[in-house]
């Protein structure tokens, strides 16, 4: 493999051209897409799976579609990389003649690419990261899987964060014991409210269009606002492309791809600016998990109050990016929004100006 050559980045919009594989994915199918073409030619892919009896997610070499079907969904936990350092170095040294796709988180990505420059396998390694809101704290998830396998007298069989019954826009999270459907909403809604991200996730610094990973992928919100034409119900992927390396894999992968050229505005997300805002109420969660416990929390910051409500609403029409600091409602009946005056004015995607 040629030596890899940073570039400006290029951006498409692109979703999987097979229906049925689109829906099961959690945007466009983009994961899906770049480590076929792996798989298919007998590389290897290193990326997160949930394990369901540790109640976590690590990182696993795999080596075929099936195993790798398992890696497929979003995550909303941290992943552990345990081994797979040097599981993925002795792969190489025992298949000479193949390489390893690393997909991953920015922090993650980016300490892999340092290990294989380190250890001289750059040449046969190419690196995807994906954009991150935050890893909240695995304790915190694997508690709360446990008290609803208690709940409801059985094991976790399946968990989606992302399922697209509803559309891509408005994603069911649950879990499934002993047949049955279980809501994830209380889990989800404190993953948002960022009170339980680790703490470096709000000094992140791989937040940004311009990285030194292969390609970023991830959801291409604001779509039906900047591309309204090639928009899909049924999800899209944002493909940002940095190296050459990355030029010459989406130019492999682009036949299975309904596929559109974009730029760095059209697919703007606050995370690809800046990291996740810590939360004021974060200490406090803490501290009241830490003396009343999980179901405490779940109830008090896994429920929506009308306040809530009415904050998520604004925020969603203002694309994620009006920070809010307070709602109330006025002596003559008016909703009054509050807003740091530091980041009031927004564009028409949601961004600062």
């Amino acid at each position: 493999m040629k030596k890899n050559v940073l570039i400006q980045t290029t951006v498409y919009a692109a979703r999987v051209k097979d229906r049925k594989l689109l829906h099961r994915s959690s945007s466009g199918g983009a994961f899906t897409a770049i480590s076929d073409y792996y798989l298919e030619n007998g590389d290897a892919v290193v990326c997160a799976v949930y394990d369901y009896e540790s109640y976590q997610t690590e990182f696993c070499l795999l080596t075929n579609k099936q195993s790798r079907d398992q890696a497929i969904g979003s995550k909303y936990m941290q992943s552990f990389s345990g081994r797979i350092y040097r599981t993925a170095l002795q792969w190489l040294k025992d298949n000479p003649d193949r390489k390893i796709l690393f997909v991953g988180m920015g922090c993650q990505a980016d300490g892999f690419r340092k290990y294989a420059e380190t250890m001289h396998i750059s040449d046969r390694v190419v690196i995807v990261d994906i954009i991150c809101h935050g890893g909240p704290s695995p304790k915190l998830w694997r508690e709360y899987a446990n008290n609803l396998e208690t709940k409801n007298g059985g094991k976790i069989e399946f968990l989606t964060f992302k399922d697209k019954r509803n559309g891509w826009n408005h994603p069911t999270a649950m879990a499934i014991i002993n047949g049955e459907e279980i809501s994830l909403n209380e889990y989800v809604k404190i993953f948002y409210n960022k009170c339980a991200l680790r703490p470096s996730c709000h000094e992140c610094p791989y937040t940004t269009t311009e990285r030194e990973t292969d390609i970023t992928i991830g959801d291409f919100w604001h779509i039906e606002k900047t591309l309204p034409d090639f928009y899909d119900s049924e999800g899209t992927s944002v493909f940002l492309i940095h190296t050459e390396r990355g030029l010459e894999l989406f130019d492999n992968i682009k036949k299975t791809l309904d596929y559109k050229p974009s730029n760095t505005d059209e697919c703007w997300q606050i995370n690809l600016e800046k990291p996740t805002e810590k939360s004021l109420l974060r200490e406090q969660f803490w501290l009241e998990y830490q003396t009343k416990g999980i179901e405490f929390i779940m109830k008090k910051y896994g429920k929506n109050s009308l306040r809530r409500k009415v904050k998520n609403e604004l925020k969603r029409m203002f694309g994620g990016g009006y920070c809010i600091t307070s709602v109330y409602t006025s002596s003559i009946g008016f909703l009054v929004v509050k807003s740091d005056t530091s980041f009031s004015a927004v564009d028409s995607y949601g961004r600062a100006v």
